[in-house]
């Protein structure tokens, strides 16, 4: 690997070990056992190469909640069946990826402090919507309209994230795939009713 992938990589087990404000440049150099030149010559600030090794972390998430990956989808795109089944892949995911939703809630409750970090991120966001809709939807990333992303990717990301908040809080009481698509069904049978 170059210094660039070096720094990426130690960069990545940094904000594991320590999360985002506590990891130093000095931190990422140690780790990577690159120089601190490197770290602007490469990525133009700690703060983004800190921002690019989360992303990298939570794309890592995104594609191991994929049932599709393995083959594994079963259900057909749109069916509450694949609802469930995409929810179920993504709960299991969450034992090993703790660390990196718990980084990912220690970022969401900063301040302008990371004003600079915040923006990078929120572009980061509108990935991770188009990423869910095309889960659950079937249809490839690149092929879905704005409008799916903006409304049904809004929804799963909502979703995703009061999902791990109860996941990281209490896994005992934390809804399950089941539950969730239950809830969903009746929902859909309330509004086909009115």
């Amino acid at each position: 690997m170059g210094h660039r992938e070096d720094l990426l990589e130690g960069a990545k087990r940094c904000l594991l070990e320590k999360g985002f404000l506590r990891t130093t440049a000095r931190d990422i150099v140690k780790e990577s056992g690159t120089n601190l030149a490197s770290i602007g010559y490469h990525y133009g600030s700690k703060a983004e190469l800190l921002v690019q090794a989360y992303i990298s972390l939570i794309e890592g998430v995104g594609e191991r909640f994929d049932p599709g990956l393995g083959g594994n989808v079963t259900q057909p795109p749109g069916s509450l069946e694949r609802f469930q089944e995409v929810w179920a892949s993504i709960i299991r995911t969450v034992p090993e990826s703790r660390p990196i939703w718990l980084l990912t809630f220690e970022l969401m409750f900063q301040d302008e402090r990371l004003e600079e970090v915040r923006k990078l991120l929120a572009e980061a966001q509108r990935g991770g919507r188009a990423g869910l809709t095309a889960m659950f939807s079937g249809i490839p990333e690149d092929d879905l309209d704005q409008e799916a992303i903006e409304t049904e990717g809004r929804l799963y990301q909502t979703l995703l994230n009061g999902l791990m908040v109860q996941w990281l809080f209490d896994p005992g009481s934390a809804t399950t795939a089941e539950q969730l698509t239950e809830g969903l069904r009746r929902m859909m049978a309330q509004a086909a009713e009115n």
